[in-house]
C-alpha cells in the first residue's frame, strides 16, 4: 500500500540543502494570499481546492512534499493523492510556520 509520512521542517531544508529531490516535488497547498505572505522559493502553489484538476501535473515516480500553513491541510491532501494512488508521499509538518520559524520569520 502507498504510504504517507511525516517529515519535519528541519528534514524538509536539509533535503533541500543536500538536493536529494527536484524542487518542483515539493507542492505548497495554500491559498495565493498566504503563498504571497510568505513561502520558500523551491516550492509550486498549487491550491489544496484545485489538486483534483491538476493531478496530471504531479508525477507519480517521485517523492511528493506536500506543505501547508501548519501541516493539517497538507495531510488531507496526502490522504486525497494516497487515494488516488499516488505513493512516496511526504506530509511536513508544521507546515511553513516551521519552515518560517527556522528562517528566523515569525509567519504566524
Amino acid at each position: 500500500m502507498n504510504q504517507i509520512r511525516s517529515i519535519s521542517a528541519e528534514q524538509l531544508l536539509e533535503r533541500m540543502n543536500e538536493a536529494h529531490f527536484l524542487p518542483e516535488q515539493i507542492i505548497d497547498v495554500r491559498e495565493p494570499q498566504e503563498w504571497d505572505y510568505y513561502h520558500i522559493e523551491a516550492t509550486r502553489l498549487i491550491p489544496m481546492n484545485t489538486i483534483p484538476h491538476r493531478l496530471g501535473e504531479l508525477e507519480d515516480d517521485k517523492p511528493i512534499y506536500i506543505v501547508c500553513a501548519h501541516g493539517v491541510r497538507s495531510l488531507a491532501v496526502c490522504r486525497y493523492l494516497q487515494e488516488q494512488g499516488y505513493g512516496n508521499l511526504f506530509n511536513v509538518e508544521g507546515g511553513m510556520a516551521a519552515i518560517a520559524l527556522l528562517q528566523g520569520f515569525q509567519y504566524d
